[in-house]
């Protein structure tokens, strides 16, 4: 059975940095894409980043370039996300998630990788607030 357990959520003041984690258990990856979604109150799921895990090329919402970080330990089956210069509009559930697969070419992944229904498995989330 594939899991994805996040952790790291917390509450922080704005300004602040959170490192949020992902480990996967039930199946072994070498080549797929993963990545973080979140989801504020009344909002719709957004992505946040992705990764290509064959050779660690990044993907980025227009919100969170050059704040956010994605990168993962393959050793540790772990991705993690490294939130700094933190908002209040950060706030959210953040998810992890990941493909079966990874056929899909790193240029076509550009205009893909923020679409729910490509990623096959899904975190049960942890909880990001910041006060301002």
């Amino acid at each position: 059975q594939v899991r994805l357990v996040e952790s790291g959520g917390d509450s922080v003041q704005a300004g602040g940095s959170l490192r949020l984690s992902c480990v996967v258990s039930g199946y072994t990856y070498s080549r797929n894409y993963m990545g973080w979604f979140r989801q504020a109150p009344g909002k719709e799921r957004e992505g946040v980043a992705s990764i290509y895990t064959a050779d660690g090329t990044t993907y980025y919402d227009d919100s969170v370039k050059g704040r956010f970080a994605i990168s993962q330990d393959k050793g540790k089956s772990t991705l993690y996300l490294q939130m700094n210069s933190l908002k209040p509009e950060d706030t959210a559930m953040y998810y992890c998630a990941a493909t079966r697969f990874g056929w899909i070419r790193v240029d076509d992944w550009q205009t893909l990788w923020q679409k729910q229904g490509q990623y096959n498995y899904w975190g049960q989330g942890t909880q990001v607030t910041v006060s301002s």
